[in-house]
C-alpha cells in the first residue's frame, strides 16, 4: 500500500537546503551530514497565520542560542534565516495553515565520526514547510505517563533545542502502545517534566501551575501562555508538580507550536475533573487572538 500523506497538498512542496529549493522527493542531505551522523543538529517549529509567521524571533533566538551552546562555529544571521523562509513559502503559496520545521546541522563531514574537527563545510540549512493544521484533536487528548525519563541538565540540557530525540521518540511509542495520543514524561526525581512533545498545564482552584522549565523545554508557546494569562490577572505559578496532583487537576492543557493549546481529558486512566474547562478555553481565545494580530508579515 502506497503512502499516505496526512494532506495532500504537500505532495509537491519545495524544501530550501542551502540556498536551493527541491521537490519533496529530491529534497536530501549528505550521509556525511552530522544530522545522519549523530543527530547533531537544532531545530525550532513556527506557524503562519493569514500571513504571518507567529512567533519569528524569540524561535529564531532559541535557534541560535541552542546553536552557541552546542559550539556550531558557522551559524547564519537572522536575516538570512529570514530570506530563506520567505523564499521557502513564496514558491509554495503558502501564507495560512502551514507548519515551518526549520532546522539548522553542524553540517557535512569529510569523514563519518564524532568530533566537530571533521565539519569542515559549514553549517546544513533545512526550511520545511508543510501545509499541517493543529495536530491534536480541539476536542481534547489522552495521555499516559512513560516510563522514560526527561533528560535534565546532568544528561543534556532541555534548553537546547536539539535533534537528537531519542528519548522522546521512546515515549511516543509508549503512548502509541497503550493508544493514547502523547506521554507524560517524568524527571529525574519523579515530577512532572512535560509530554513527547509539549508543554503540560495544569488549573487547580483558578491557579494556573506549570512546572520549572529544568527538566523541559522552555517553549516559546509555553512562555506566551504564562504572558498571556498574567496579562489576564490569572494567577500563575512555576514550581515542582507530582504527578498525583495532575490526577486531581480541575484542568489540564499542553502546549506547543504543533498542536497550540490542547485539552487534556484523561492522564492514566483517570478522567480529569472539568475537562476542558472554562479556563483552559478562555486561554485558548486569548492565544488564538494573539496569533491574528502578531507576528511577522510575510513580504509578498
Amino acid at each position: 500500500m502506497a503512502p499516505k500523506l496526512p494532506d495532500p497538498r504537500n505532495e509537491n512542496i519545495l524544501i530550501y537546503i542551502d540556498g536551493q529549493l527541491f521537490p519533496r522527493e529530491e529534497a536530501k542531505i549528505s550521509v556525511f551530514d552530522s544530522l545522519v551522523q549523530g543527530g547533531d543538529g537544532v531545530w525550532e517549529g513556527l506557524r503562519v497565520y493569514n500571513g504571518r509567521i507567529f512567533a519569528l524571533q524569540p524561535h529564531l533566538e532559541r535557534l541560535r542560542d541552542s546553536a552557541h551552546a552546542m559550539a556550531f562555529v558557522d551559524i547564519p544571521g537572522d536575516e538570512q534565516i529570514k530570506q530563506a523562509i520567505f523564499q521557502t513559502l513564496k514558491a509554495n503559496g503558502m501564507k495560512d495553515e502551514v507548519h515551518i520545521r526549520l532546522t539548522l546541522s553542524r553540517g557535512k563531514k569529510v569523514t563519518s565520526g564524532m568530533s566537530p574537527h571533521f565539519n569542515q563545510y559549514g553549517s546544513t540549512l533545512i526550511v520545511l514547510a508543510e501545509w499541517k493544521k493543529p495536530v491534536y484533536n480541539p476536542d481534547g487528548i489522552r495521555l499516559i505517563t512513560s516510563s522514560i525519563r526527561r533528560n535534565n541538565p546532568q544528561c543534556i540540557d532541555s534548553k537546547i533545542h536539539h535533534n537528537n530525540l531519542v528519548n522522546n521518540i521512546m515515549a511516543k511509542i509508549e503512548a502509541n502502545v497503550a493508544g493514547v495520543d502523547d506521554s507524560i514524561m517524568l524527571d529525574l526525581n519523579g515530577f512532572v517534566s512535560e509530554t513527547n512533545a509539549t508543554n503540560l498545564f495544569l488549573f487547580k482552584n483558578s491557579c494556573l501551575v506549570t512546572p520549572h522549565a529544568d527538566s523541559c523545554l522552555a517553549g516559546i508557546t509555553r512562555s506566551m501562555v504564562l504572558e498571556i494569562a498574567r496579562s489576564a490577572d490569572i494567577d500563575t505559578t512555576e514550581r515542582n508538580i507530582s504527578l498525583s496532583e495532575v490526577y486531581a487537576a480541575d484542568e489540564v492543557f499542553t502546549t506547543g507550536t504543533m498542536g497550540e493549546l490542547s485539552p487534556v481529558l484523561v492522564v492514566d486512566g483517570r478522567i480529569i475533573g472539568d475537562q476542558a474547562g472554562t479556563m483552559t478555553r478562555k486561554l485558548q481565545m486569548l492565544y488564538n487572538e494573539a496569533t491574528t494580530t502578531q507576528g511577522e508579515i510575510l513580504p509578498f
